[in-house]
């Protein structure tokens, strides 16, 4: 299980400055496509922002008689302008509901764009995540054509169920448990087998569960397939059947294994992510989250509990710690910083940053110094 990781991913181990800018402006250069809209049942559409990599989510909005329920927003102003104006070329009636899957700022930065009539629906642990979170993401990538974001907050909140309604369609909320983050929850139309699943599901890329549990996230993978969906729309890439989630199980379960046999051999997660053949899951969005995902099975193989806050020893090597005071994921910038710089240089932070450059993020890679050690 533990052998060298294919090269693709490091970017041929020893990348220079100079590669580094070229990759940055090939990145500024590949075309984007723009944002589409799918049906997905009578009344209910799929908004998508392919090909879904970091910052590029789904959300999806259901039209009723008199008002539509949306279904997350975008990671800037712009983007979200332009979900409003996809759904606004569907139908004039006004949106009335909005449903938040989990606090990431990429499906809930965009709130502060809806009306004030709008009711904005979060579990719990949503409304206080994003309260304490922020808008941190702007201070780590200040080249990011964010817009005006004012952080706006779920008003009805649940813990773990939660019933809402469009006409006489019946939308269940359920809250899934630690699993990508502690506050995931899923939108589920039994009358229609359909799944919002938000970023328990990646098809296409590869999943995160830093913030969350590995554990968590298969107990709550299977939860979802004993609803028995039969279209489900992802937290991000294209829409999918019932199978992509046994693809992310299967990644899932890579992963406890990869982590036990690097934790028995008393390797770090960096290290074991260096060691690493990601096999079948290597041509999936996003692999470099391999380091934050091994990070996330080490503490559960250390008996912390779900979510807990992880921090990397400063020095080379070590497995992940508790930090010193709970709460958030303690410095982002240096998580990072083990995620892209420690992996072999300046390449694997362009491709770590490659989703933000496509949120019109000129890549400057002097101004990137400060997420990186020289």
């Amino acid at each position: 299980m533990l052998r060298r990781l294919r090269s693709s991913l490091f970017d041929g181990g020893s990348t220079s400055r100079a590669q580094a800018v070229s990759q940055g402006q090939l990145l500024r250069q590949e075309p984007v496509p723009p944002p589409r809209v799918e049906d997905v049942s009578d009344g209910i559409y799929a908004y998508l922002q392919l090909p879904g990599q970091w910052g590029l989510n789904n959300s999806a909005f259901l039209v009723g008689a008199s008002a539509v329920t949306l279904v997350d927003t975008c990671f800037t102003e712009r983007r979200t302008r332009a979900l409003l104006e996809a759904v606004r070329a569907v139908t004039d009636r006004p949106v009335g509901t909005l449903f938040n899957t989990h606090e990431h700022g990429d499906h809930t930065w965009g709130n502060f764009m809806l009306p004030e009539s709008t009711t904005v629906v979060g579990h719990e642990r949503c409304r206080s995540g994003m309260a304490a979170s922020g808008l941190l993401a702007q201070t780590i990538f200040p080249g990011v054509e964010w817009g005006n974001i004012v952080l706006r907050l779920p008003t009805i909140t649940f813990e773990d169920r939660l019933t809402l309604w469009v006409d006489d369609l019946r939308l269940e909320a359920r809250y899934m448990g630690p699993a990508h983050t502690t506050s995931d929850a899923v939108l589920w139309l039994p009358d229609r087998k359909v799944l919002f699943s938000g970023d328990l599901v990646f098809n296409g890329g590869t999943p995160f569960v830093l913030m969350g549990s590995v554990r968590g996230a298969l107990d709550a993978l299977q939860g979802l397939k004993a609803l028995g969906p039969e279209m489900v729309v992802p937290g991000h890439g294209p829409l999918a059947g019932p199978e992509v989630i046994d693809d992310q199980v299967a990644y899932l379960r890579y992963v406890q294994a990869l982590a036990a046999d690097g934790h028995s051999a008393g390797l770090s997660p960096l290290d074991a992510a260096r060691e690493a053949d990601l096999g079948e899951f290597a041509d999936w969005h996003d692999p470099e989250r391999i380091v934050g995902n091994l990070a996330r099975a080490y503490t559960e193989l250390e008996s912390m509990e779900p979510g807990a806050s992880v921090v990397w020893p400063e020095g080379e090597g070590g497995v992940p710690r508790r930090p010193r005071r709970s709460g958030l994921l303690q410095s982002p910038v240096h998580v990072g910083n083990c995620i892209a710089e420690r992996l072999d240089g300046l390449g694997i932070l362009v491709r770590y940053l490659e989703s933000i450059a496509r949120l019109d993020f000129e890549l400057n890679l002097e101004k990137s110094k400060r997420v990186q050690p020289d």
